[in-house]
C-alpha cells in the first residue's frame, strides 16, 4: 500500500485547490527524540481521567499534550521505554498496541474524509467515470485500491500523469467508506476536501513507515 506523488504535484495542488495563505505552524518537542518539530510532524497524545494514554489526532482533548514523532517506531519506543510516564510526571498506562490504534484511527480519518467528499459531490467512483474526469482535467487526486488490478490503475495513471495517486486502501475499505460495492477506482475534484485528504493520507503513509513507496516519483508502466 502506498501514496505515490510526483515532484510537480505540490505546486499543482496548491494552484488548483486555492489554498489560503499559510499560517505559522506551532512547534512541540518529541518526548522520544527530544527534537522540536512542527506539530504537522507529530502525533499528540493525552492522558484520560483513568490514566490511559490516548491518541489525540486533532489535538482537541483537554490537558497537557504529550507529543511523539509521527512514526510507528517512535510510538513503539515511547511505550517500551515508558516515555509517556516520564513526560507526564505521573503513573500512566500506555498499551503495547498503541501504535496499532494510532494507525487505525489515521485510516478511519482518511476514509471518513472520502465519505464526506462523496456526499458533497467532490468524489466519483467507477473506472469509466474516473476516466472521464481525468480526460476533462477535473480530477486533482486519483485513488486506486491496493488490491485492485494493476492494468486498470496504470491506464488511469497515464491519463492523470501529473496527479497524486493514493493506493493506501483496499477494495473493502473504499467500498465501505463510500457506501458502494466493489469500489476500485475513484477521484477527487478540486476543493478543500481534496487538500485535507492528501494531508491525512501523507500522515498515514509516513506513520506506517513505508519508505520505499512514501511518497515517491512513480510513473505508469510503459
Amino acid at each position: 500500500m502506498s501514496l505515490q506523488l510526483k515532484k510537480s504535484q505540490q505546486r499543482q495542488v496548491k494552484e488548483v485547490t486555492r489554498k489560503a495563505p499559510e499560517k505559522e505552524i506551532p512547534e512541540r518537542r518529541c518526548i522520544v527524540e527530544g527534537e522540536v518539530k512542527p506539530v504537522t510532524e507529530l502525533i499528540r497524545f493525552a492522558v484520560s481521567p483513568q490514566g490511559d494514554i490516548v491518541p489525540d489526532l486533532d489535538a482537541t482533548l483537554p490537558g497537557r499534550g504529550l507529543w511523539v514523532s509521527s512514526r510507528r517506531d517512535a510510538v513503539d519506543e515511547a511505550v517500551k521505554k515508558r516515555r509517556f510516564a516520564k513526560a507526564a510526571k505521573a503513573k500512566v498506562r500506555a498499551e503495547a498496541g498503541l501504535a496499532d490504534l494510532v494507525e487505525a484511527r489515521l485510516r478511519v480519518k482518511c476514509l471518513d474524509l472520502l465519505g464526506l467528499a462523496r456526499r458533497s459531490g467532490d468524489l466519483i467512483s467507477g473506472f469509466e467515470k474516473v476516466k472521464a474526469t481525468l480526460a476533462a482535467g477535473e480530477a486533482v487526486v486519483l485513488l486506486a485500491a491496493a488490491d485492485g488490478a494493476a492494468d486498470g490503475r496504470e491506464k488511469l495513471m497515464r491519463l492523470g500523469r501529473d496527479l497524486p495517486v493514493v493506493t493506501l486502501f483496499g477494495v473493502a475499505d473504499m467500498s465501505l467508506a463510500l457506501g458502494r460495492e466493489n469500489v476500485v477506482h475513484a477521484s477527487l475534484s478540486s476543493g478543500g476536501l481534496a487538500d485535507r485528504f492528501l494531508k491525512e493520507a501523507k500522515r498515514l503513509a509516513g506513520f506506517c513507515g513505508d519508505r520505499e513507496n512514501d511518497p515517491v516519483l512513480q510513473e505508469p508502466e510503459k
